[in-house]
């Protein structure tokens, strides 16, 4: 192939072969200034796109599990292309990470050579989903704060980091909607479909305090206007999250989502804040990543160097 990295492989269309219909791509990010902001550490940085392309990354393999499996032909459609999305997030992200860190790595290195005190994604997004209610309960989350994160990102002083949120923007827009329609769709439902939307939210409500937690990078680039303080995106994520429950009859018309700010309160690893809970963003992670990387990354490690 005529590519090195994620941002050529957008304009490649001397390869089309390789594709079904030919590629059609435009590159998104062209005429975008790939230099690193005046003032910001290079480690910082790297850090903090693989915090969010390994997020990306983990959740489109999770959701590339369900094609076989939704209820409809639609929805199996419609997850891969959501899975798609978030993979060509990832590619940007971690290509970003690897020209920031300067290490010579590319985005097939950090997402495929890499073990899982490595990666740097929220737990939330390897976690296994018990069924579909299950699924588009945690997609429906992890989209609103997705969203919300990206929407600031947008304006971002990391000129590539501010084209890559616009982008996503637009796709997470369509994520969330979708997750909320079908939250809305199983929780006003039938009976049985009310309870297991039920059981299903308040399987993930104790995990949700993790996406408000700030990791260090995150809050240190933030300060420089790179990043986004997480914790920021709480009272926006709970007006969305409670408006959804209260529309899927989960919650009562009057009643709001609890606050997860106390819960989320202070940075570090879980046992710096004196909890069991594994801490995705410092590498501590559930056995279901190791899962998911024995899965995704088994090519890779079979033919090490490999090139196809």
């Amino acid at each position: 192939m005529a590519f090195d990295d994620a941002y050529h492989a957008l304009t490649d269309h001397d390869d089309d072969a390789r594709w079904a219909y030919g590629t059609g791509f435009t590159d998104p990010l062209a005429g975008v200034p790939g230099d690193l902001p005046d003032g910001v550490d290079r480690a910082e940085l790297a850090t903090y796109c693989l915090m969010l392309g390994d997020d990306a990354l983990i959740l489109s393999h999770r959701l590339q599990q369900w094609v076989t499996r939704a209820p409809e032909l639609e929805d199996e459609l419609a997850l891969a292309n959501i899975g798609l999305d978030l993979l060509g997030q990832a590619r940007l992200l971690l290509t970003r990470a690897g020209a920031a860190e300067g290490w010579g790595r590319d985005e097939d290195d950090l997402a495929m050579r890499r073990d899982p005190s490595g990666f740097r994604n929220l737990c939330l997004a390897e976690r296994a989903d018990a069924d579909f209610a299950h699924l588009v309960a945690r997609l429906l989350a992890l989209s609103t704060w997705r969203l919300a994160m990206l929407d600031r990102l947008t304006a971002s002083r990391d000129p590539m980091l501010a084209a890559i949120a616009a982008k996503g923007v637009k796709e997470v827009t369509y994520h969330r909607d979708y997750a909320a329609q079908w939250v809305v769709r199983l929780g006003d439902g039938t009976p049985l479909s009310h309870d297991r939307m039920l059981a299903a939210v308040e399987t993930l409500t104790p995990q949700l305090a993790e996406l408000f937690h700030p990791h260090p990078t995150e809050i240190g680039l933030a300060s420089v206007g790179v990043a986004v303080d997480p914790a920021t995106l709480e009272a926006e994520f709970t007006q969305v999250w409670t408006r959804v429950l209260q529309a899927a009859t989960l919650l009562p018309p009057e009643a709001s989502a609890p606050s997860h700010a106390a819960a989320s309160a202070g940075a570090g690893s879980g046992a710096e804040r004196g909890d069991a809970r594994p801490w995705g963003r410092a590498g501590e992670h559930t056995p279901a990543l190791a899962e998911i990387l024995d899965e995704m990354q088994g090519v890779a490690r079979s033919v090490p160097g490999g090139v196809w």
